[in-house]
């Protein structure tokens, strides 16, 4: 039998393809709510992680977070609305890691106003936010990501059903977000070898659910089919999932963490 001299490396476990080690994940909107759950899993996981949003002050928190679970990070002001400030955040995660494997978007705002009462200053704030600064920031990304690499954009149970409150805005760039994630898939996925899927997220305790009104979350609750809030770890883990090898077959889709409220 001839020998080739090439010894052959088992495959990967099940668990290891969830791992990210060594791997590079940039967050944006990291400084609070779920972008630091985000930023926390990917670490766990193995990554390091560069953390943009406005508020930087915050993100110092974030990034002394990361570094005490033994990965790197490096913490950026980014306003996504900005081209050239997406640029920027991908140009520092070069300069620090050499290389993007996955991209977060997760920044993004809200707006619970009437329709008929909605500026088109406040419903552009929103969209401008959501879904064009989740383009500019995949432009960005796209342009130095390797075959393998991961896009996850965070979209909302709102773009599939609605939530009893005035969010036209807010529904309407989040299912965006969805047509988006196709149209990246189907160009980036064939061309560049670049993953792009969307997350949809529920009712999770964050910044958001907080400021809902008094009397919102118990009249929402019938239709969460799992009977509660979500935990933020909860869609971290979905997040992992997604960015890892776990997922490497996976793509243009839209995974709904929600607990079942969009079939309710």
């Amino acid at each position: 039998m001839h020998d080739t001299g090439v010894v052959n490396s088992p495959s990967p476990s099940v668990l290891d393809r969830f791992r990210l080690d060594d791997r590079v994940a940039v967050v944006t909107g990291a400084s609070s709510g779920l972008g630091i759950a985000f930023a926390t899993a990917l670490a766990e996981a193995g990554a390091d992680v560069v953390l943009g949003a406005r508020r930087v002050e915050k993100l110092e928190a974030v990034r002394t977070t990361v570094e005490k679970l033994g990965r790197r990070a490096v913490a950026v002001r980014t306003d996504i609305t900005r081209p050239t400030e997406c640029r920027a955040l991908i140009a520092a995660a070069m300069r620090a890691f050499g290389r993007v494997d996955v991209l977060v978007n997760n920044a993004g705002i809200s707006g619970e106003r009437p329709a008929a009462q909605e500026t088109p200053e406040q419903f552009r704030e929103v969209v401008d936010t959501n879904l064009n600064g989740s383009y500019w920031m995949a432009q960005a990304a796209g342009a130095v990501m390797l075959p393998g690499s991961s896009i996850v954009n965070i979209s909302s149970v709102l773009a599939l059903v609605t939530g009893g409150l005035p969010q036209a805005a807010y529904s309407a760039s989040k299912a965006g977000i969805l047509g988006l994630t196709r149209d990246l898939a189907q160009q980036w996925t064939p061309d560049k070898g670049i993953r792009v899927n969307a997350l949809a997220p529920g009712l999770f305790t964050s910044p958001m659910t907080d400021g809902y009104g008094e009397g919102y979350l118990d009249a929402i609750m019938p239709r969460v089919l799992s009977g509660r809030i979500g935990r933020p770890e909860e869609l971290a883990a979905a997040l992992v999932f997604l960015a890892s090898d776990a997922a490497s077959y996976i793509t243009g889709t839209t995974l709904t963490v929600d607990g079942g409220t969009h079939i309710a």
